[in-house]
């Protein structure tokens, strides 16, 4: 007759047995490496093997010099040449009339349309009296045109 009281027995689930199985077979593997690292000293008994004499190989590059071509001479060929120097001579402004008024457009006959082409004639910074010079050019009103950029 079986125990009423007793639980009946099931076989362990796979992941009890993993429990258990596992970290022994770690145990075993760590005691097993203690146990050969342990053996540092050799046995009397044992006798190392005697050395064998090997033969050796060597290799012997033998390389023979060429010699080297020489340089072919450089030819320089001299030719003359006539040159003919042109000189640009640029018209000075014509000199003040005498209009020094701060308001005026500068005196004199010299306008510029804008500061590109008072620059392109060389005149930029334009400043108050000086020929050319116009309010159109001053955008800030300090008394020099096309002082900027």
């Amino acid at each position: 007759m079986t125990n009423p009281y007793t639980a009946p027995s099931r076989p362990a689930p796979k992941w009890a047995r993993k429990r258990y199985v596992l970290p022994a077979l770690g145990f075993t593997f760590f005691l097993g490496i203690g146990a050969g690292a342990s053996d540092a000293q050799p046995n009397d008994d044992a006798k190392p093997a005697a050395a064998k004499a090997q033969p050796t190989a060597t290799v012997t590059a033998t390389m023979t010099a060429t010699a080297q071509p020489e340089p072919a001479p450089t030819v320089t060929k001299t030719v003359e040449v006539e040159v003919e120097i042109t000189k640009t001579v640029t018209a000075q402004p014509a000199a003040d009339n005498g209009n020094s008024d701060d308001d005026s457009n500068g005196g004199g006959n010299v306008y510029y349309e804008n500061c590109a082409a008072a620059r392109a004639a060389g005149a930029a910074p334009v400043h108050r009296g000086d020929p050319g010079y116009g309010s159109h050019l001053d955008r800030d009103n300090d008394g020099t045109g096309c002082d900027w950029g």
